[in-house]
């Protein structure tokens, strides 16, 4: 006699499942194709508005997934905003300070001068308000802490983070998305050479 079976599992099986979060499955899928679309969107020259409802159309999925989902197109620009600047940058180990942030400035100038980048950060920002703000600048703040927090262990006093923002983030941010100046290396490099200055 054969011996008993479990019963089925209350998900739906062994992959979880239609209520499952399985990685590569059709959720991971979806979230894909609505963030292809978004990122194609913002540098549309079309004038087509980004709503959800033509983000779901442009990705091949329902509107109520989409929302379901992400709630409002800002909470869906914070998330592909998040997505896309997570790890975007190495955090540079030159052995000193101040070629770690010449670097990371460099690198940052260079990333914010990318036409579709910048159109996603423009993006996030007009509409994401708080919240797209904090997506844009996320990433980027964990990697000066990085770079602040190597400085320190080894025995130097590095300035503080919100110094360091002050002085090479926010200009960076401020001069690519809202005016048409280029964000040259010589620039760049001097942000830094006026924060250690002080």
């Amino acid at each position: 006699m054969p011996a008993p079976t479990s019963p089925p599992s209350s998900t739906g099986g062994p992959a979880g499942g239609p209520t499952g979060s399985r990685p590569g499955g059709r959720s991971a899928r979806v979230r894909v194709a609505v963030h292809r679309a978004v990122q194609e969107l913002v540098v549309d020259e079309t004038g087509e508005g980004l709503t959800i409802p033509v983000v779901a159309a442009r990705a091949g999925v329902h509107a109520t997934t989409v929302y379901r989902r992400w709630g409002s197109v800002g909470e869906l620009l914070a998330d592909v905003a998040t997505s896309r600047f997570s790890g975007d940058i190495v955090v540079p180990d030159t052995g000193s300070l101040r070629g770690d942030l010449e670097r990371y400035a460099f690198d940052l100038a260079k990333d914010l001068g990318d036409p579709d980048t910048l159109a996603l950060v423009r993006a996030t920002i007009g509409t994401g308000g708080e919240q797209g703000a904090a997506a844009c600048r996320g990433e980027r703040q964990r990697q000066l802490e990085a770079i602040l927090g190597r400085e320190q262990a080894r025995g130097e006093e590095p300035p503080s983070l919100e110094r360091t923002t002050d002085a090479v983030l926010a200009p960076l941010y401020y001069r690519a998305v809202f005016t048409d100046d280029p964000l040259t290396p010589d620039w760049a490099r001097g942000l830094v050479a006026h924060l250690l200055a002080d």
